[in-house]
């Protein structure tokens, strides 16, 4: 709509929306949001476009957003290229060295800048970050457990160069907050033997949430949020809620470990965590400044 065919009453309810988001503005002003970045959205340049203006927004409005970013289909899509197979377990990705090598050079040298790129061409600042860049992110080997189904004998399933986090060095992202500078981290994690490891997008941002106490962990995904199993929105959760929904069945695919996330960092200290649809354009600014909000809310009690 352009501004001449726009009428008052368009006018009128834009000034009651920015009514509307003053209170949350000041509520949330010096905060820390961690925000992870993925799924389909990733890649449409025209939703990451509309990321990048609504994370400067937060930065503007005084909130300090750290970005922490995915990059499963892009990964796919390379590894294919490459007559590289993809296999998952539970929604996470079995990582052989050749796997790695391509996973840790989609998404520094390819998603972390376009996004930086993104974020400045909306007017904004922002840095690029690997989780290996200063111990940012360091990890071990993560382990899994699967019985056989003859004998119902438990074996650990080897994963590969998947990783999760066992410290986070958050000194660094500390000094962004005092300037308008965004930070952009790679989900890459440094080992004790300085080897590389994928570290699911998730996993990394509730970890990074919980090490420098943030406010809010806000997950943007490829759902409309948690799900029930009669395929409707949940759109409260508290921890036990989200513990009970784990063990009946509820949940399945990348949603799982997504849950484990959330609850990890509600325990690690973060005082809310959202699950959104990350295709819906500025979902950002409707769950952060609307009375309403959208998606899913999890909460510790």
């Amino acid at each position: 709509m352009s501004k001449q065919t726009k009428t008052r009453e368009d006018w009128l309810a834009t000034a009651r929306t920015l009514a509307e988001a003053l209170p949350y503005m000041r509520k949330f002003s010096k905060q820390i949001f961690v925000i992870k970045f993925g799924g389909a959205a990733m890649g449409e340049d025209k939703l990451t476009n509309s990321f990048a203006r609504d994370v400067m927004l937060l930065k503007q409005v005084g909130i300090n957003p750290i970005v922490v970013h995915g990059g499963g289909p892009q990964i796919g899509q390379m590894l294919e290229s490459l007559g590289i197979e993809s296999k998952f377990d539970r929604g996470i990705r079995i990582t052989d060295k050749a796997t790695v090598e391509v996973v840790e050079k989609v998404l520094t040298d390819n998603i972390n800048k376009k996004i930086v790129s993104a974020i400045e061409d909306a007017g904004g600042h922002a840095v690029g970050i690997s989780g290996k860049d200063g111990r940012l992110i360091e990890a071990k080997k993560l382990t899994r457990h699967t019985k056989e189904a003859d004998s119902n004998i438990e074996k650990v399933l080897d994963l590969g160069f998947v990783g999760e986090p066992t410290k986070i060095s958050p000194h660094a992202l500390g000094s962004f907050e005092s300037t308008d500078i965004i930070p952009v981290i790679a989900p890459i994690g440094i080992g004790d033997k300085d080897e590389t490891f994928n570290i699911n997008a998730d996993t990394a941002a509730g970890a990074i949430a919980s090490a420098v106490d943030a406010s809010k962990l806000i997950l943007l995904t490829d759902v409309e949020g948690v799900l029930s199993k009669e395929q409707k929105i949940i759109e409260h959760l508290s921890l036990k809620d989200a513990q009970e929904i784990s063990n009946n069945g509820t949940l399945s695919g990348g949603m799982i470990p997504k849950i484990e996330t959330c609850m990890k960092a509600i325990e690690g200290g973060v005082g809310a965590v959202h699950i959104l649809d990350g295709r819906i354009p500025h979902v950002l600014l409707l769950e952060v400044f609307t009375d309403h909000g959208i998606g899913t809310m999890i909460l510790g009690n």
